[in-house]
């Protein structure tokens, strides 16, 4: 599949009182479901699975931590039916602790993007006030806008919406958007 086949926003939605492990389902516009996300839990190294429906009969993407829990780990984004490493994604430990921030890498592990909270006030607020401020992030390939992730308030389901930028100067694999947006609802909807 190439960009022309996924669309341009997305919602992501997670329930947040789940016991054991997480599930997202990931909608289009109209609320068609497109993709079906599986967290298991007490996992030492992170292993989430998309599936294109909850029947999972059939995996598109795996996403995989490299290191075994860690606050600067890196996750291997790849395509389930070609086993094709996409891109990485790695948090920028001890740097995200106050304000959330990932770097981008292609297939080869080259940078090719930075991911960014919206800012270092909400962020302090998010984190030692309340966590009932919804979070945005930009995912910035050089400095153009690729990404939007913004989360909605819902104190029962956490929902994001990812807005791909819809210029066609920006060339960026959707696919790697769409596994970072699952992996900030995974590890940043933790912290909350």
């Amino acid at each position: 599949m190439n960009n022309a086949d996924y669309d341009n926003q997305y919602v992501i939605r997670r329930k947040v009182f789940k016991i054991l492990g997480a599930s997202f389902k990931i909608f289009d516009l109209t609320g068609n479901l497109c993709f079906f996300v599986n967290q298991k839990a007490f996992k030492l190294r992170e292993d989430i699975r998309v599936y294109t429906d909850e029947s999972k009969s059939e995996e598109v993407f795996l996403i995989k931590a490299r290191n075994i829990v860690d606050i600067s780990s890196s996750y291997d984004i790849f395509d389930s039916k070609t086993n094709e490493k996409l891109g990485a994604l790695k948090r920028r430990g001890v740097k995200s602790i106050i304000k959330d921030e990932w770097i981008v890498f292609n297939s080869s592990d080259e940078e090719i993007g930075r991911i960014k909270e919206d800012s270092m006030l909400l962020a302090i607020l998010r984190r030692f006030v309340t966590a009932l401020i919804p979070q945005t992030f930009e995912l910035l390939v050089g400095e153009t806008k690729a990404v939007t992730f913004s989360q909605k308030f819902n104190p029962f389901v956490q929902k994001i919406v990812i807005s791909f930028n819809e210029d066609d100067s920006v060339t960026f694999d959707k696919r790697i958007g769409l596994c970072a947006a699952i992996l900030l609802s995974a590890i940043e909807g933790r912290q909350n």
